[in-house]
């Protein structure tokens, strides 16, 4: 799973989700990519199944670009624990996204496959996201 190798602080607050993204919000690899168009926490298990789906679907042809990195600490306390007595250890880590966001990019394969795969991967995450196509801009 994706997490960080060393961290500053062990814990983190929740914080809040309002606002639009500060960067990543345009394609910057590929051809194409996934956005998303809600905000929500994306656990790195969930990253790396939509990943897996989208590098199945392709069977190694093409490139893909994993544009988010899980890098906020969840924590929790054991089960069956009183109420009190600090916070708890940290157990997994999420990646905060915005709407707007680019999570994956795609290139090296037709626009319908490259929209077969996102579509498989969208079903693993658990916000709304939408297909983006680079616009080429041909002047003659």
């Amino acid at each position: 799973m994706l997490m960080p190798k060393r961290v500053k602080h062990r814990k983190q607050m929740k914080g809040r989700m309002k606002g639009s993204p500060q960067r990543g919000v345009n394609l910057a690899f590929g051809e194409f990519g996934l956005q998303a168009i809600e905000c929500g926490w994306l656990d790195s298990k969930q990253i790396e199944s939509a990943r897996i789906a989208l590098t199945r679907y392709i069977k190694r042809g093409g490139k893909t670009w994993i544009r988010i990195f899980p890098d906020k600490p969840l924590t929790s306390k054991p089960a069956e624990t009183r109420m009190g007595k600090g916070k708890g250890a940290p157990d997994s880590w999420v990646c905060v996204v915005k709407p707007g966001r680019v999570l994956y990019e795609m290139e090296g394969v037709t626009e319908e496959v490259a929209r077969a795969a996102f579509r498989l991967a969208a079903f693993k995450l658990p916000i709304a996201t939408q297909f983006i196509a680079r616009k080429e801009s041909h002047e003659d």
